[in-house]
């Protein structure tokens, strides 16, 4: 039996999934939102090198007890995301970069265009796996830091620097990083 009809209908998958990708990019970047411009920018800024997640670990860890476990976690997920988003995936994929030129109107929405590769978001990834972790240890700021964490996804479509795709493949991983964690303690505190 031949795999080729498989293999054609997956390619035909991918292709259909590139052109959604790309349109659900480009709708976002043809909308005037110039409220949304500016605090998306520094939201997306200020995600960079997961300063916010650091931030807000470094509160948790200062009210101690599982509060702190919680900040443990979450870095520890953050620093699997980074080296699997970063480290594999970006080298893996090798996706360029959104043309903020070409496909967008509003450049004052804009961040600085990083130099790696698009796929997956490492910001996104990051960012869930912060939330990921620190949710089922600290169940109050599970929804908080899981808002947080889909705007930072959202962010770097809106500034232009992702598709969409990229930001999806970033939240999947940042959950699995946060699971391996998760299961990492768990097997380490049985």
């Amino acid at each position: 039996m031949s795999d080729r009809p498989a293999k054609l209908t997956a390619r035909r998958l991918v292709g259909d999934l590139a052109t959604l990708d790309q349109a659900l990019y480009e709708t976002v970047t043809v909308t005037r939102t110039p409220t949304l411009d500016t605090a998306l920018r520094r939201l997306s800024a200020a995600a960079d090198h997961s300063k916010l997640s650091f931030s807000v670990a470094a509160a948790l860890a200062l009210r101690g007890g599982r509060a702190r476990r919680a900040a443990v976690l979450g870095v520890a997920a953050i620093g699997v995301a980074s080296a699997s988003a970063n480290l594999l995936g970006k080298q893996l994929v090798r996706r360029s970069r959104p043309h903020r030129s070409e496909d967008s109107p509003y450049p004052g929405r804009h961040v600085p265009m990083p130099h790696s590769a698009s796929f997956p978001s490492g910001h996104t990834a990051s960012a869930v796996a912060f939330a990921a972790a620190v949710g089922p240890t600290l169940p109050v700021s599970a929804v908080p830091l899981g808002v947080l964490a889909c705007a930072v996804g959202y962010s770097r479509v809106h500034t232009g620097v992702h598709y969409p795709g990229d930001v999806v493949a970033g939240a999947v991983l940042g959950t699995g990083a946060a699971a391996l964690v998760l299961a990492l303690a768990a097997r380490v505190g049985d």
